[in-house]
């Protein structure tokens, strides 16, 4: 039986009100992309840092998300939502002044805690106060705007870039902050549906050090003399991940409802949902520095590049919500797929030295129609799958697909591309006529980073060709290494969804299932 929609007064400010929430949330994700190459020689950074840089905001925003979701169940949706883009602005603001990189790296962190703040609970808010097609429909616009404006950061980026130093992408979400919170303060209501459940803080804690740690080990696993580190990180991401469980268990109230969580429909569309965002996150992590690096595009240039992603990632998700109550969100998440495929695809044959415009805004436009397909499905499953007062699960489990899976995609994208860039670098070296006269401390230089790589061709003139074309080469293979997994996690996750989601016929009557069950169970 189908649920009847509802929709809020004054549905279109409030659901404006959060998209632009939403935005402030997520413009951070990838506008340190472009900047990349330029603060890689302001701090003479390596591939490891710059990574760092790159997903300090999704690591902050992945391993609060859960914790800060559930506060703002119980505590006041509202009021989360203005802590969040309050404390956006001091987080911004620090980082786009940084006087090292560790500070810009901590600044990162703590703009993603803010956005945890915040953007879990735009989805929570949707999820309580929309029904039925409408909140599909809602949730389509919200995730396609979403998605579109992480791609838009780059193009931002490029343009201030022109323009100021790096640290002047950091401050693009001022001029949102100060529209959102009047908006917010109008327009959304200050109580709605909310728990009275005391908050599993200890639960909270336990999954912020479980997602922390893990995203630090993959970081850092290709890192020479990094051994302990990595041993050490994956030892306390399996000890938490066991203590987790244990408490989610236990506690009289869980922060995470594990009976829920297993339910089909709840679990593959996470899994699903991690992978796809993380496609497009990973893709425009490694496409922005292949862009400028390999290709020599100017930022602006580099940001424009990734329009087709935003595009199609527009079109299609109102067309996905349609194929959703049509067709079930098994169907779409699977014809989503394709196109992430093929955009992996084309990366891999398509982007070399001296390739055209029209392949990489081909490749783009592949993961961006995937996402814009995709991305609706896996949302709705997780909102339809929950008891709206169990709204903060289901939201932060979708920013965890995007958030967890832009960092761990980020991550895995970016160890690959270190481990590879330095794998080649090193046999270019041992190959080289002069491989002789190239003294160890050079060649840390070299296989540091492509930024360090560009530094010692200036100050080695007389081998400055040989050095950045050495240097292209092994940003090539390190990138083939990235999208090679962006291939294999894109044919998993499809896997999952063909084997474990069902049909749409029993995804109806299973829906239907945990209404009744979680209406009954709060009588």
């Amino acid at each position: 039986m189908a649920t009847a929609s509802t929709t809020p007064a004054r549905s279109v400010a409030v659901l404006g009100t959060l998209i632009l929430v939403a935005a402030v949330a997520n413009l951070p994700l990838a506008v340190a992309n472009v900047a990349l190459p330029d603060i890689g020689i302001a701090f003479d950074a390596s591939q490891t840092q710059l990574n760092l840089v790159a997903i300090g905001y999704s690591l902050g925003l992945a391993a609060s998300v859960l914790w800060l979701g559930a506060v703002g169940d119980r505590h006041g949706r509202r009021m989360m939502l203005l802590l969040g883009v309050l404390l956006s602005l001091p987080a911004g603001i620090v980082a786009a002044f940084a006087p090292t990189i560790e500070v810009l790296i901590a600044a990162r962190v703590v703009g993603g805690i803010a956005a945890g703040m915040a953007y879990p609970t735009t989805l929570a808010l949707i999820t309580a106060l929309w029904s039925g097609a409408a909140r599909t429909r809602a949730i389509a616009l919200w995730s396609a705007t979403g998605g579109a404006i992480s791609a838009l950061g780059p193009l931002i980026s490029g343009l201030l870039l022109e323009t100021f130093a790096w640290g002047s992408v950091f401050l693009v979400t001022i001029p949102l902050i100060v529209v959102a919170v009047p908006l917010v303060l109008r327009f959304i209501p200050a109580h709605v549906n909310e728990a009275t459940e005391p908050v599993d803080n200890l639960g909270g804690l336990l999954s912020a050090v479980l997602v922390g740690a893990l995203i630090v080990a993959i970081n850092f696993a290709t890192v020479p003399d990094s051994t302990v580190l990595v041993l050490s990180m994956t030892g306390l991401a399996l000890v938490t991940l066991v203590g987790f469980l244990w408490r989610q268990r236990r506690a009289a109230n869980p922060l995470y409802d594990l009976d829920v969580a297993k339910r089909p429909i709840f679990w593959v569309a996470a899994v699903a949902g991690i992978i796809v965002f993380g496609s497009l996150m990973g893709a425009m992590f490694i496409g922005q520095q292949f862009l400028q690096n390999v290709l020599g595009y100017t930022t602006i240039e580099a940001g424009a590049a990734i329009l087709p992603a935003a595009l199609f990632m527009v079109i299609l998700a109102p067309r996905s919500a349609k194929l959703v109550e049509s067709h079930g969100a098994r169907f779409t998440m699977l014809l989503g797929y394709v196109p992430v495929l093929l955009g992996f695809l084309t990366m891999l044959l398509l982007w070399r030295e001296g390739a055209s415009y029209w392949g990489v805004a081909l490749g783009y436009a592949f993961i961006g129609a995937g996402v814009g397909l995709a991305g609706t499905p896996a949302s709705r499953s997780l909102t339809g799958a929950v008891p709206v007062r169990r709204a903060g699960m289901a939201s932060g489990t979708a920013d965890l697909q995007r958030d967890l899976g832009g960092a761990i995609m980020q991550s895995i994208f970016g160890a690959l591309l270190t481990a590879g860039y330095a794998a080649s670098m090193l046999s270019q070296i041992g190959s080289s006529a002069d491989a002789s006269q190239i003294t160890s401390s050079q060649q840390t230089t070299l296989t540091k980073s492509f930024a360090s790589a560009e530094a010692a061709a200036k100050q080695n003139p007389q081998y400055a060709d040989a050095i950045t074309q050495a240097a292209k080469e092994s940003f090539l293979q390190g990138q083939d290494w990235a999208y090679l997994a962006g291939i294999i996690a894109v044919l998993i996750g499809a896997a999952l969804v063909f084997w474990f989601f069902p049909k749409a016929a029993r995804e109806r009557e299973l829906l239907a299932q945990y209404h009744a069950e979680d209406s009954a169970s709060t009588r």
